[in-house]
């Protein structure tokens, strides 16, 4: 019974109206009087709440004296809350005020739970492709939602990455003046929904869930450039893996390590160091 009067409440319905739509809807057609008696309260208090119920379509009202009141059919009723809350819902969508931001905004989701709310609403938002870039564990938790959207016709690009595999064909820049920190934190993922929307965040056993959200068109191409990046190179890797070893054999790892491995974050502290001598 509590059960059912807090449902009506949370429709917005008073203590004492949703009171009296129970109490109706289990003893049939009473009078105000009778109503109260069951309740055990006022009479003024059932008769104006049985006045508000009567007047928006709640209650059936007879005629005669005493005037007798009755329930709506559970189906009947339901069907004209969810055709009221429709309509308020759309006329609050299309009258809202809008204030358009010159640039569009970075936010920060944080926990599991609303990052996965949140990232399941873009989903179903897709109208034209997704773009994935997650981890398996992370893979698990979205693939229905993945699943409803290639069904309606949405194209899915994805990479997926397993504990088993080498964690990225784009090797991690270290950090610099630090001592190496040792495994990450949390796993790596990102999705970019239609080229208008992206989710960039990190997810593990040991650390909270954050997912950066933004419309952004600079954060939705760097993550499609990254996207691409690896996967020309995994495409490259299997097509001629075997020449590439030959051709390049150890120096093929040193390429990347150039760029974004300790020797270079080395040089760089190096020349920091070098600078400020000569200063």
């Amino acid at each position: 019974m509590e059960q059912l009067l807090q449902h009506l409440r949370n429709l917005s319905f008073t203590e004492m109206e949703a009171k009296i739509m129970v109490e109706l809807a289990g003893k049939g057609p009473s009078s105000g009087y009778e109503v109260a008696k069951g309740l055990g309260v006022s009479r003024s208090n059932v008769y104006a709440a049985l006045q508000r119920l009567s007047q928006h379509g709640f209650l059936r009202r007879s005629a005669g004296e005493p005037v007798r009141y009755s329930m709506l059919k559970p189906e009947e009723l339901t069907q004209m809350i969810s055709g009221q809350v429709k309509e308020s819902l759309s006329f609050i969508e299309m009258r809202m005020p809008r204030v358009e931001p010159d640039q569009q905004p970075f936010y920060s989701v944080e926990g599991d739970r609303n990052v996965m709310e949140t990232l399941t609403r873009e989903l179903e938002r897709a109208e034209h492709e997704i773009v994935v870039d997650v981890w398996r564990e992370e893979a698990s938790l979205v693939r229905h939602g993945l699943e409803e959207a290639e069904q309606r016709g949405v194209k899915l690009l994805w990479s997926c990455l397993g504990a088993d595999e080498a964690v990225s064909r784009l090797l991690p820049w270290p950090s610099l003046g630090q001592e190496e920190r040792g495994a990450r934190p949390g796993r790596r993922f990102s999705f970019v929904i239609d080229r208008r929307w992206c989710m960039l965040g990190m997810r593990g056993e040991d650390c909270t869930t954050q997912g950066l959200v933004t419309e952004h068109p600079v954060m939705v191409e760097l993550l499609l450039h990254h996207f691409t990046q690896e996967m020309v190179l995994f495409e490259l890797e299997q097509d001629i893996g075997e020449e590439l070893t030959e051709r390049y054999g150890p120096r093929y790892e040193r390429i990347y390590r150039k760029y974004v491995g300790p020797d270079s974050a080395q040089a760089e502290e190096q020349k920091k160091l070098t600078q400020q001598k000569d200063a």
